[in-house]
């Protein structure tokens, strides 16, 4: 299965976080802060903390560590709070 990442196809396994599959696919960070625009990824990757947001299918604010990828999914990295 494979969802899009800023457009480009990123491969996931079954049950995989958006997270787990960025990594492998070689991201780092995909999240910039509100105030000084610092990049964030995985922290700590339990969803206890925010750095890893993401906006899902126009849905922003969505924590790629616990968000599983599904078949077809347009993830985009989110900067900010997420709206516009």
């Amino acid at each position: 299965m494979s969802f899009l990442f800023d457009g480009k196809e990123i491969a996931a396994d079954a049950s995989q976080s958006i997270g787990a599959a960025l990594i492998a696919a070689g991201y780092r960070s995909w999240h910039t802060t509100r105030h000084l625009g610092a990049p964030r990824g995985i922290f700590c990757g339990i969803g206890i903390c925010f750095d890893c947001l993401v906006i899902v299918n126009g849905r922003p604010n969505q924590r790629a560590c616990l968000t599983e990828a599904r078949d077809g999914d347009e993830v985009c990295a989110q900067e900010g709070t997420g709206h516009g």
